[in-house]
């Protein structure tokens, strides 16, 4: 699918999705609100909680660090303990330091005082911020991400990973969202492959792609055609029903 939209990596970090402890969710969430923006997401990316994998990944994958992709989308690592490194990782990835900042540890005290806890040392830990970034606001929790570069630093908890994606995304320069429509037939996935190769060479702009699945009824596919013109969607979406029909 061509398209001039600008394109995304997201890097998941953490020894519990890796071990299978913990379900991934946030990349998902994340994948949709990309392609409504109008990006183009081309990876996600896990590490564990490894200071140098992560420092790597993040050069590898920011452009403005000579990496591949126009945005990247971190979830993980920014908590209150020993093993949350995340910050401490993306500043080295820049060549900066880490500060305590003073507009998130106002945030932080104004909340804490509120729910009657103590803004204490390791709770702090979350107020420090890359020299020269910029804070991504926190409504559940209050304590921050930030944006450094290309890289945008967010939770890991799902809902305050949520909430940053809310407050950052509208924040971007996004392009065009991405539309699809979809059709399933009660038929296996080979059964469709050449009328779905030959309406993909109709329409090279678009992106269209196969998805079997089995239920109480038995085999069936979903098929996709995804793009950046609901019209030409429309289109291509209309030749495939009508080749998948002439074919049954």
């Amino acid at each position: 699918m061509q398209s001039d939209n600008p394109t995304a990596g997201i890097l998941v970090i953490g020894d519990e999705i890796l071990s299978g402890r913990t379900r991934e969710g946030n990349a998902h969430h994340l994948a949709g609100v990309l392609a409504a923006a109008g990006f183009d997401l081309q990876e996600i990316r896990v590490v564990p909680d490894d200071h140098d994998r992560i420092v790597a990944a993040i050069r590898g994958m920011d452009r403005t660090l000579g990496g591949a992709w126009d945005h990247v989308f971190t979830s993980g690592g920014i908590g209150p303990t020993h093993d949350d490194i995340t910050a401490d990782a993306v500043a080295d990835a820049f060549c900066t330091v880490l500060e305590i900042n003073a507009r998130a540890r106002e945030a932080m005290a104004e909340r804490y005082a509120r729910i009657g806890l103590e803004l204490n040392e390791n709770r702090l830990r979350m107020a420090r911020i890359p020299v020269g970034a910029r804070l991504i606001e926190n409504a559940v929790s209050a304590a921050p991400g930030f944006s450094i570069g290309a890289t945008h630093v967010l939770a890991g908890v799902p809902e305050v990973f949520r909430s940053m994606v809310e407050a950052l995304i509208p924040t971007l320069q996004g392009g065009r969202p991405q539309v699809s429509e979809s059709l399933e037939v009660r038929r296996g996935e080979s059964e469709v492959a050449v009328e779905l190769e030959a309406v993909q060479g109709e329409f090279a702009d678009l992106a269209l792609g196969s998805y079997p699945f089995r239920d109480e009824r038995g085999w069936g596919t979903n098929l996709v055609v995804r793009g950046l013109d609901p019209a030409r969607v429309a289109e291509a979406m209309a030749v495939l029903k009508r080749r998948i029909g002439a074919a049954s």
